[in-house]
């Protein structure tokens, strides 16, 4: 039985499916959902290779996850081969491994194994499946979660299989995440000559206090469960053609706020712009909202996840909503309670990937449990 999660494990790492190449991974899992009685729907978009697939009726717990790694980086520096799995001293390493083929291995041995036991199960097992997560997220996820609202489609708890687990398997779940605005400020002065300042307008001078103050600023005081929203200064440079005598005509500076639900975009943009307006600062900006913020409420679904965990690693996880964005997100309005759980993130996107093989057995069987609390 814990032979079937390795195996596949090491199947799909074995497919170098950089993001939003998929190379034949999904066909794996489709083939062995076909198996199991699962209809298939394939909905691809451009380069994405998508696919929706379920089985029975009733209330639906739908796994959601992808295919799709960021590249291996600076192969010397890895002790295997990023898209060969090897197993050393119980760790199964390859690019993937953690993010996350190897919850996407345990979800479908996990559903195989309860569809043995009870092929006349109740409720609905689903999967969202694409190869678009690490890269622009543009054409998959959410494309096919648009296709499904149209469709009318209704979802009770959604699974997201993403590497929540930090220094132990199930020590972490997450019930939310925060959104991402990045802004681009171009602040202008006047060039002139380093030796008579008089006779120009130093972007980099009047932007200090203005940058001081942005960069203390909190937008919102944070609750039990997300920190206060706060604005990271990323990148600053300025004028074209640097030389020792010159003061810049203009100042570029790139902007990132990771905003929760506490907190409206709009009110960030208005908060923004007001200091500038305070500070007169002459400006062009611009605004790129790449995700918003959601959060779903602790329920039965997390209690019953929170059980599950327990039970088979004698750890209560503590509920965050810390780190990046996730295909969660995306969920939002379709689906009704959503918690992320998974493998151990210390290695993700690192080199050298790799997960703990009894980690992985265990992740099985907290999904298999999960299944049983759910549907019998």
């Amino acid at each position: 039985m814990y032979t079937e999660v390795v195996n596949l494990t090491r199947k799909l790492i074995n497919i170098p499916s950089i993001s939003p190449k998929d190379f034949g991974c999904q066909e794996i899992l489709i083939e062995r959902l076909k198996a199991c009685g699962f209809f298939i729907e394939r909905i691809n978009f451009n380069d994405t290779n998508n696919f929706w697939a379920w089985r029975g009726y009733g209330k639906t717990i739908i796994f959601v996850g992808h295919t799709d790694v960021v590249p291996a980086g600076n192969i010397i520096d890895w002790k295997t081969p990023p898209f060969l799995s090897t197993i050393k001293n119980g760790f199964l390493f390859g690019r993937g491994a953690a993010d996350m083929k190897g919850s996407l291995s345990a979800m479908v041995v996990a559903v195989e194994n309860f569809i043995k036991q009870n092929p006349n199960h109740n409720g609905r097992i689903s999967f969202l499946i694409t190869s678009d997560e690490e890269s622009t997220g543009k054409n998959g996820t959410k494309k096919v979660v648009s296709f499904l609202k149209k469709r009318q489609e209704i979802i009770d708890y959604c699974l997201v299989g993403e590497p929540t687990s930090e220094k132990n398997l199930g020590d972490c779940i997450k019930t939310g995440r925060r959104g991402s605005l990045s802004v681009f400020l171009k602040i202008y002065g006047k060039q002139g000559h380093a030796a008579y300042p008089d006779l120009a307008v130093n972007p980099i001078h009047k932007s200090i206090p203005f940058l001081t103050e942005l960069s203390t600023l909190s937008f919102d005081n944070g609750n039990n469960f997300f920190i206060p929203t706060k604005l990271q200064i990323l990148k600053i440079s300025s004028g074209k053609n640097y030389v020792t005598n010159m003061i810049p005509g203009d100042l570029s500076v790139s902007l990132n706020v990771r905003f929760s639900s506490l907190s409206k975009k709009k009110n960030i943009i208005q908060i923004i712009n007001n200091l500038l307006k305070k500070y007169s600062i002459r400006h062009s900006i611009h605004w790129t909202c790449h995700a918003k913020p959601f959060f779903s409420s602790p329920n039965n679904f997390c209690n019953i996840i929170t059980n599950s965990i327990y039970r088979f690693t004698n750890i209560n996880p503590v509920i965050k909503t810390n780190g990046g964005t996730s295909d969660g997100r995306f969920m939002v309005g379709i689906a009704n309670q959503i918690v992320e759980f998974g493998l151990l993130n210390s290695t993700i996107h690192q080199v050298n990937e790799c997960i703990n093989i009894l980690d992985l057995f265990k992740l099985q069987n907290i999904y298999f449990n999960i299944l049983n609390e759910l549907f019998l």
